[in-house]
């Protein structure tokens, strides 16, 4: 079990447009023994004020973790997630790309981009779950995920 998950909940941005993956994606960490806030913006500049904390997100925490889709509207994945990355106060954070497009230039980008790892959505709702859950088990138990700074 990761030390820090015991310490703190697990703080998770979901950045998605599906209203039907982020429902599912809720009842996968809503399933997961381990405490997690899933936090959703639904596009790119959302994402980007919760990470900033602007707005009506001032509250909200610095996220432990993005699972972040390729296909936004407004501001795309992709410039999402290189802002994320050229930013040293979010670099540390680590970015899961969770989208349909199997594209090798895609999956390229992503990696050049210094996204953590590239998850392609399943289809059906039992291996989207499975999905789901790898990278809980994954990212929240083997891995010890960073600090804030």
């Amino acid at each position: 079990m990761n030390p820090r998950s015991i310490q703190k909940p697990i703080e998770i941005l979901l950045v998605e447009d599906s209203p039907a993956d982020i429902l599912i994606t809720r009842e996968a960490f809503a399933d997961a023994k381990l405490a997690n806030t899933l936090h959703v913006v639904e596009d790119g500049v959302r994402a980007m004020e919760f990470l900033r904390r602007e707005g009506s997100y001032a509250s909200f925490p610095r996220p432990d973790l993005i699972l972040l889709d390729l296909n936004l509207p407004r501001k795309n994945g992709r410039e999402v997630l290189a802002e994320i990355k050229a930013d040293a106060e979010f670099k540390s954070i680590p970015v899961i790309i969770l989208t349909t497009s199997s594209a090798d230039e895609d999956i390229l980008q992503a990696y050049d981009l210094h996204a953590n790892c590239y998850v392609i959505k399943p289809v059906g709702f039992d291996n989207f779950l499975k999905a789901i859950q790898s990278i809980q088990n994954f990212w929240f138990s083997v891995v010890v995920l960073p600090p804030e700074s």
